[in-house]
């Protein structure tokens, strides 16, 4: 059985995930269980989110998983923006709730370059550091 869609195409916050995300080398979007994953050759990040014991709930719908170092791992998620997302939060995964206050946007490109450069192969981790990726300008975001 297909999950049904817990996303809208028009919504400001993926718009903006979508241009951090696929400005990376090779980055793909698709959807899974439901919702936008972008990836390489694994998922590096997912839009939307749901907590353990709160599948139906949309508190998490606008939030952005990725996958931290570990030590970032523990001092972000003292931060009450961050939350353990069900699922992949007992991989290492974290979210970060996009509906509180407004988001900084460079954050959320550190976020998603740490995490892409945790699950991306080698290669594509030398395109990116050899500056090979589209580079994002303030305006395009």
């Amino acid at each position: 059985m297909a999950h049904p869609r817990r996303f809208g195409d028009d919504d400001p916050l993926l718009r903006r995930v979508r241009q951090v995300c696929l400005a990376l080398p090779e980055a793909r979007e698709k959807i899974s269980h439901g919702l936008p994953n972008f990836y390489t050759v694994k998922v590096f990040a997912q839009f939307g989110a749901v907590v353990k014991g709160h599948h139906d709930a949309d508190d998490y719908a606008q939030s952005l998983v990725v996958l931290p170092d570990e030590n970032d791992r523990r001092s972000l998620l003292q931060d009450p923006r961050f939350f353990v997302p069900a699922y992949h939060g007992a991989y290492g995964w974290i979210g970060l709730n996009l509906r509180v206050g407004q988001p900084d946007w460079t954050e959320v490109a550190e976020l998603v370059d740490m995490s892409y450069r945790n699950t991306a192969p080698k290669r594509l981790v030398a395109l990116l550091d050899q500056g090979r990726a589209p580079p994002l300008s303030p305006e395009s975001m």
